[in-house]
């Protein structure tokens, strides 16, 4: 069984490795991942949040509940119209347990492209909150969290929360 990593935890500042073999295990842990990410009322979830230091997620989009297990994601393109909205983090929760928000400046459209659970080569353009996602996701692949976009100020005051949830 999978542990949640929370804010804190060093393997979330890590880079992950690709992966060069999709194994039964990978799918079996991605399988596992899109579990939780429902269980957690979450719309995505990085392999480090797992602890997994490998290159893959699940996300999926909220108006279609289509569920995306990427492997290798790869953001192609940023677009240059960006937007503000709230995010949150499964592995950024506060004292009430609950992921603590804030908003994140981020392109409002991406070109991805990864490997699915096949094998199969794929490429998309997403927008808006699928958009949103994929970002969020992919910055965790490479050790990077919601609250590093966050200005001084803002950043401590959110890490007051998570200090409260420990």
């Amino acid at each position: 069984m999978l542990q949640m990593k929370l804010c804190g935890d060093l393997i979330l500042r890590e880079k992950c490795a690709p992966v060069t073999e999709i194994t039964p295990d990978v799918l079996d842990i991605m399988d596992e991942m899109v579990g939780m990410m429902r269980d957690q009322n979450g719309v995505g979830l990085a392999a480090p949040q797992v602890g997994q230091l490998k290159r893959f997620l699940v996300m999926m989009d909220p108006d279609t509940e289509t569920v995306f297990k990427m492997i290798n994601p790869k953001i192609i393109t940023r677009s240059a119209d960006v937007c503000t909205m709230e995010e949150g983090c499964l592995s950024v929760l506060g004292a009430d347990d609950l992921p603590v928000y804030a908003n994140v400046t981020r392109p409002q459209s991406v070109d991805v492209t990864w490997t699915d659970e096949n094998g199969n080569q794929v490429g998309a353009t997403m927008s808006g909150l699928p958009a949103r996602i994929v970002q969020h996701e992919t910055d965790h692949l490479d050790g990077i969290l919601f609250i590093d976009y966050l200005s001084p100020v803002r950043r401590e005051m959110v890490m007051r929360k998570v200090r409260k949830h420990k």
